[in-house]
């Protein structure tokens, strides 16, 4: 804990104002390219969207390292459940991060020994939910323009609405919008015909699809270890059912891609803990395609709808409520 709140303060003691690493030499014409989109991204979230006015993104910090922290999942082999960490004020969390790669390495280890399905994964952005000033990070410059729009509107999503110990419920809200967000800025700033507006298009339709797909394994996974009798529980079969999974995708959705976003699914290293952060942030993203288009496609419609789950025990299935009732 005093290791991550040392490295949090140093990050945010590193920053620097915008306008001055827009005059740096040191940094390169790319990244002052980015930096402005980003501001560009920022402004739209807030004015055209309507999420959250912040200070975050307003300033810009130079990581010596690729990723910004390195985050840890496990799962419990033979459920698909996450292992979950508990945090002040968010509550429960399914990963933990840790900003030295050794430390997340060493973590992963001790959960193993515990016999937990775990797995390690880089990150390059992250949300401090407004505790503090989130900066821009030089790991967020290697994303390519459109993706670095999804997460700025993604991040402010998370500043906008954010509902404690609901961490899958959070993450494809704002997914979903930072989706539905990119379209719409590229739409403005470029036009209908927009290049980069059609890329934007094809990767959210494979999202789409992707999400459709991994929901209903995900869900007949469920049900196939809530069947499986203790005694039967070997390793080798459960192998063999993760990779029917890769299979079926293979055959049946990869054909179906517009893109390469998710060519990696066929040869991945399965596990449940890889498998359930697909839950967290793909699983069944239809019901608030189904409020988006019941609010009139009117993005702040949308968030004050969302809104009124914030108090619910069960926000997913509140939000299957309110589609019936409207």
């Amino acid at each position: 804990m005093f290791s991550s709140a040392y490295n949090q303060m140093k990050l945010l003691n590193s920053r620097i104002p915008i306008d001055e690493a827009l005059k740096d030499p040191n940094i390169s014409p790319e990244e002052k390219k980015k930096l402005e989109l980003a501001q560009k991204a920022r402004a739209f979230a807030e004015n055209d969207l309507h999420l959250k006015a912040t200070k975050n993104y307003t300033s810009y910090v130079k990581l010596d390292r690729p990723y910004v922290t390195y985050v840890v999942s496990a799962a419990y082999k033979w459920e698909l459940k996450h292992y979950q960490w508990s945090y002040p004020f968010v509550g429960k969390m399914p990963y933990k991060g840790y900003f030295n790669e050794d430390d997340a390495k060493n973590e992963e280890v001790e959960l193993k020994k515990e016999d937990l399905d775990t797995y390690m994964r880089g990150v390059a952005a992250y949300s401090t939910l407004g505790w503090f000033k989130d900066p821009l990070l030089s790991s967020m410059l290697r994303y390519t323009d459109y993706d670095l729009v999804n997460t700025i509107i993604h991040e402010t999503v998370h500043a906008t609405l954010y509902i404690k110990h609901e961490a899958d419920f959070n993450e494809r809200l704002a997914n979903f919008l930072g989706n539905k967000g990119a379209e719409m800025y590229y739409l403005k700033t470029e036009g209908p015909d927009s290049k980069t507006l059609q890329e934007v298009k094809k990767d959210n339709a494979d999202d789409k699809l992707f999400s459709e797909f991994i929901s209903k394994e995900l869900k007949d996974l469920g049900e196939w270890y809530k069947n499986l009798p203790a005694n039967d529980h070997a390793e080798e079969k459960r192998t063999e059912r993760l990779a029917d999974i890769q299979k079926r995708f293979k055959e049946q959705v990869l054909p179906k891609m517009q893109t390469k976003g998710y060519e990696k699914f066929s040869s991945a290293k399965l596990n449940n803990a890889r498998l359930l952060v697909f839950k967290t942030y793909m699983q069944d993203l239809s019901d608030f395609e189904k409020l988006y288009e019941l609010s009139g496609r009117d993005f702040s419609k949308f968030i004050e709808k969302c809104k009124e789950l914030e108090g619910a025990k069960d926000p997913s299935s509140k939000l299957k409520e309110i589609i019936a009732h409207i």
